[in-house]
C-alpha cells in the first residue's frame, strides 16, 4: 500500500478519474464503508431478533472479505483498464465489483451449506442470498463511485486554482528581481565597466535559470547557486560592505523545492539590512538537518531601531503561499526581529 495525499483520485477532466485503490486512504475507506453498511443492515428493525455476537463476527468477516477482494482486484485492474479502455474504465470497474460480489457470495453460500456456519440461514435460497449481496453491493459501489467522481472534480478545480495562483506569484517576483538587478548594473556602468560586464553575464545566467524553472520544481542546489550568483552581483555594487558567510554543506542538494525560493530572502537581507548601514555587514546562510526537516536560516544585521519593512512582509507572504502550494502544512517560513539583526528560518520536509 502507498499513502497518497490526493487519496488516489486522478484528473476528473478525463475519463481516468477512477481512484487508485492501491492507496491506503481509498483502501481503508472501502473496508470501513463495507463494515458500516453491514452493521446498519444487521441492526435494522425488521421484526427479527437482534444478531448474536457470533453472527456479527461471521457476517463481518464475510463483508470484509468481499471488500478486500474488490479492492485488490480494482487495484490490479485500474492501470490496464485506463491504458486499454479509458472511456469505459468506471463502468468496467463497477461491473467487476458486482461480478466479484456475485462469485464470492455463491462460494460462501456453498461453504455455508457444507459447514453449517449459519451465515446464509436466514436468506433461504441461494438466489436470495446472492441477489441480496449483489443488490447491496450495487448500491454501495454506485454511491462510492459517485463520491470519488465528485471528489476528483473538486480536487481538479483546487489544483487549477492553485496552479494559476503560483504562476501569478512567480510572474510577480521575476520582474521585481530583474529590475533590481538592472539597477545594480546601471550603477556600475560608468564607475566600474568591467564589473558591470561581469554582472551582466551573471545576471544572464541567473535569470536564464530562473526562467527555465517554469512550473517544474527546482532543487536546493539550484536555488543555492542562484542565491550565490545574486549575491555576487550585489557584491560588485557594494564591495567590501557586503560579506556572505555560507554553511550549507549539511543540506540535501537534490531536495525538490519551489523555484526562486531563496533569492527574495537574500534580496531583502541586502536592501533592508546591509545597504542602509554605512559599514555594511555579513549575511549568514546556515543549513542543518533536524530529524525529517531541512532547516535553512538567513541572518543579516540591521541598523539599530530599524524595523522590518513592507518589502520583507510581501516577500515572506509570497514564499509562504508557494510553500503551502507544494508542501501543505509540512513546510514553514518564520522571521525574527532582534535589536541588531533580522533572521528568516525556512523549514522544508525531507522525503
Amino acid at each position: 500500500m502507498r499513502d497518497e495525499r490526493s487519496n488516489g483520485a486522478v484528473d476528473a477532466g478525463s475519463e481516468q478519474w477512477l481512484p487508485d485503490f492501491c492507496s491506503l486512504p481509498v483502501f481503508a475507506s472501502l473496508l470501513l464503508v463495507a463494515q458500516v453498511v453491514f452493521l446498519v443492515i444487521a441492526f435494522a428493525p425488521d421484526g427479527a431478533r437482534l444478531p448474536t455476537p457470533g453472527g456479527l463476527l461471521v457476517g463481518s468477516l464475510y463483508v470484509q472479505w468481499l471488500a478486500l477482494c474488490c479492492a485488490v482486484s480494482l487495484c490490479k485492474l485500474r492501470a490496464p483498464l485506463i491504458r486499454t479502455m479509458p472511456r469505459f474504465t468506471p463502468l468496467v470497474a463497477y461491473l467487476s465489483v458486482l461480478l466479484i460480489v456475485a462469485g464470492g457470495s455463491v462460494l460462501v453460500y456453498q461453504l455455508d451449506t457444507l459447514l453449517e456456519i449459519g451465515l446464509a440461514a436466514n436468506a433461504g435460497s441461494a438466489a436470495r442470498f446472492v441477489g441480496g449481496s449483489v443488490a447491496v453491493a450495487a448500491l454501495v459501489a454506485a454511491a462510492a463511485f459517485r463520491y470519488f467522481y465528485v471528489q476528483a472534480q473538486w480536487q481538479r478545480e483546487v489544483r487549477a486554482q492553485a496552479r494559476a495562483q503560483i504562476v501569478a506569484l512567480q510572474a510577480r517576483i521575476r520582474p521585481h528581481f530583474l529590475f533590481n538587478s538592472m539597477n545594480t548594473i546601471a550603477s556600475l556602468v560608468r564607475t566600474r565597466p568591467d564589473a558591470a560586464e561581469q554582472a551582466v553575464e551573471d545576471l544572464s545566467d541567473l535569470f536564464r535559470a530562473a526562467l527555465r524553472a517554469g512550473d517544474r520544481p527546482s532543487t536546493l542546489d539550484d536555488e543555492l547557486e542562484l542565491a550565490r550568483r545574486y549575491l555576487a552581483i550585489e557584491q560588485l555594487r557594494l564591495g567590501p560592505r557586503l560579506v556572505a558567510k555560507w554553511d550549507v554543506d549539511d543540506l540535501p542538494g537534490d531536495l525538490a523545492v519551489p523555484p526562486l525560493l531563496l533569492q527574495p530572502l537574500l534580496e531583502n537581507a541586502v536592501h533592508h539590512g546591509i545597504q542602509p548601514m554605512p559599514d555594511g555587514g555579513t549575511i549568514e546562510i546556515t543549513g542543518t538537518r533536524e530529524a525529517n526537516t531541512a532547516l535553512l536560516v538567513i541572518r543579516n544585521p540591521v541598523a539599530p531601531g530599524r524595523r522590518a519593512s513592507d518589502g520583507n512582509r510581501i516577500a515572506l507572504d509570497n514564499i509562504r503561499q508557494r510553500l503551502a502550494y507544494q508542501y501543505g502544512g509540512r513546510a514553514s517560513l518564520d522571521s525574527e526581529q532582534g535589536p541588531d539583526y533580522y533572521a528568516c528560518r525556512l523549514r522544508l520536509p525531507l522525503p
